[in-house]
């Protein structure tokens, strides 16, 4: 009986540890994303987390917490917008662009009609 309790500890305390390790994770990654906080109150935040580490976290939650949310929701802004920008500017012109390109170059004669129908199925399709 004693080897089942042993094990449930063991889960247990698994449990807490990994559980504080992301609180940790998540708390360094808010103090490097604020950009208001100085560099010196920077590394008293993680001082405290090495030294008084369970004590530094929750203070860190109770008293930084709404800001926290607030940075990551603006980092996931930042970079929703800069995946969109970089899609648009990667996926290049629409269909509708490719075949007025098409026919410019089919009405100055430097493709035939039968070229310009391929261009167009290309961009339809």
């Amino acid at each position: 009986m004693s080897n089942f309790w042993d094990l449930m500890s063991l889960i247990a305390s698994t449990f807490v540890f990994l559980a504080y390790l992301m609180v940790v994770f998540q708390i360094v990654g808010d103090l490097f994303r604020d950009s208001d906080l100085g560099g010196g109150s920077k590394a008293i935040w993680i001082l405290g987390l090495i030294f008084l580490p369970f004590l530094t976290a929750i203070v860190y939650i109770i008293a930084r917490g709404r800001g926290m949310a607030e940075r990551q929701r603006e980092a996931l802004k930042r970079a929703k917008s800069d995946t969109d920008s970089y899609i648009r500017g990667v996926a290049g012109k629409s269909p509708a662009e490719q075949i007025a390109d098409a026919k410019a170059l089919l009405d100055s004669g430097t493709i035939s009609a039968e070229e310009f129908a391929k261009l167009k199925a290309k961009a339809v399709g």
